[in-house]
């Protein structure tokens, strides 16, 4: 079985088993803690309501068969339970075949709620975590050596994730080609981190520099990825130490945690101390057959990619078996927030005193310096920077998101920084548009601020729980 096992990939298999684990620990808290305000029986986009418009064939999920948000929560608290047990080592205590229901399972109950998420769960990151997921289930355990075969295919996710990336800056927002695109994406990005305003103030031609290295990042060095050794270690450390400068310079939730645990399916390290059995034959048709299958499924990504129409973040099943992925085709020029702002006052006039919204992730308070989040995806925060950039999306759960403010909902003021309204909700809530941008280092010095922001118009015009 020499063609099947790759011994010298024991310390990569551990990464990958343990890394992808700890990811799925964090997507399951995610979705325990914040599901009942954006999708709950009551919540903005109820689960229920988007079951009776869609088929388990469109969308696999077990709420199919029973949903209530006690039984939501259960399967997300039993999604953190077995990852946990998972970061753990648990995969190794059990047989193989245990080991492998284990992640069959996580991917099961994550794939039943990414399905059922619609807006919310709308992001590249999603399919990457279920495509890296259901790989895992094929890694094996320490009762056999790590199987070549899925080795390569990890590599393989991390190519079209990277390579996938790099082809949309080409094809896309003509900054990426001229090289000025981080003269603006430290401060237009989704929720910048704690140290992207000083990423923002380095020198301009550090920025070129930046994006000209990311092009050799994602177009070139994924190819390495497939080298002989030790090229392909080489490959796989760069593509983590380009994702450590993307983690922190932003909060993108998992998307470059999970990529640098994906890029040491390249890194060969230690050979195991004791000799590990030959794979059973089972295994080994399992492993082979899921080759195939990946192998089948990749021609739509393929096409995808070489498609001059190319498809930033795409599942081409329902299953996101294997999927496409890219991201920041276009870079904005200008930041614009969506700040909501309430009043207890009975009249609106010129003179009502307006009490503002603190959210957690994304910029409010021009003192605040923001927090590094990921790998905790703040859902509501990025939908809220979508919905600055085109009120069309939020059209589905913005007003839904006011009444809730109205109602003084606690599941949706948990999802909050500072509720201005402690004792009793509001009688009138509205949102304005501010444009956001960041202070000069002289104006921090001097203001204390790294933000400065400036009123452009109504977003939402003041409304009652009656209207």
């Amino acid at each position: 079985m020499e063609w099947f096992t790759a011994p010298e990939y024991w310390f990569s298999r551990l990464v990958l088993e343990r890394g992808i684990a700890g990811v799925y620990l964090i997507a399951f808290v995610c979705a325990a803690r914040q599901f009942p305000a954006l999708l709950g029986e009551h919540g903005m986009l109820p689960i229920p309501r988007y079951l009776s418009a869609v088929s388990f064939r469109q969308a696999p999920s077990i709420f199919h068969w029973h949903y209530s948000d006690r039984f939501f929560a259960a399967v997300a608290w039993l999604g953190a339970a077995v990852s946990a047990a998972l970061v753990a080592g648990a995969g190794d205590l059990v047989p193989l075949w245990a080991a492998m229901l284990g992640w069959l399972l996580l991917w099961a109950l994550y794939l039943s709620i990414v399905n059922v998420g619609q807006l919310w769960y709308a992001f590249g990151w999603e399919s990457l975590l279920l495509e890296a997921g259901f790989l895992a289930v094929f890694l094996g355990n320490d009762s056999v050596a790590p199987p070549l075969l899925v080795i390569w295919l990890a590599r393989w996710l991390v190519f079209r994730t990277e390579f996938g990336a790099g082809l949309i800056k080409l094809r896309g927002d003509r900054c990426w080609r001229d090289l000025t695109c981080l003269y603006y994406h430290h401060e237009t990005q989704p929720m910048p981190g704690p140290l992207s305003w000083f990423f923002h103030h380095l020198p301009k031609p550090l920025h070129r520099v930046e994006v000209a290295v990311n092009h050799v990042t994602q177009l070139v060095v994924p190819f390495g990825l497939f080298a002989p050794q030790p090229i392909a270690t080489v490959a796989g450390a760069i593509v983590v130490i380009t994702q450590l400068w993307l983690v922190i310079s932003g909060n993108y939730a998992w998307l470059n945690w999970l990529t640098m645990v994906l890029a040491f399916s390249a890194i060969a390290g230690p050979m195991p101390t004791s000799a590990v059995a030959a794979p059973p034959t089972w295994f080994v048709v399992l492993v082979v057959g899921f080759s195939v299958l990946v192998v089948v499924l990749s021609y739509w990504p393929v096409r995808n990619l070489l498609s001059p129409r190319q498809r930033m973040n795409a599942s081409f099943d329902p299953l996101h078996l294997v999927n496409t992925y890219g991201a920041f085709g276009s870079i904005g020029r200008i930041r614009r927030e969506v700040v909501i702002e309430g009043t207890t006052e009975v009249d609106i006039t010129d003179e009502t005193a307006w009490r503002e919204y603190e959210f957690k992730g994304k910029p409010g308070a021009v003192g605040r310096l923001p927090r590094q989040w990921a790998p905790y995806h703040l859902r509501l925060d990025w939908m809220m920077w979508f919905a600055a950039i085109s009120p069309t999306y939020g059209r589905q759960w913005f007003a839904g998101l006011l009444e809730r403010l109205l109602r003084g909902d606690a599941a949706t003021l948990k999802l909050l920084r500072h509720n201005p309204f402690p004792d009793s909700p509001p009688r009138f809530v509205r949102a304005q548009v501010f444009r956001y941008r960041y202070s000069t280092p002289h104006e921090l010095w001097h203001d204390r601020v790294w933000w400065h922001r400036t009123a452009e118009g109504q977003y939402f015009p003041p409304v009652t729980l009656r209207d």
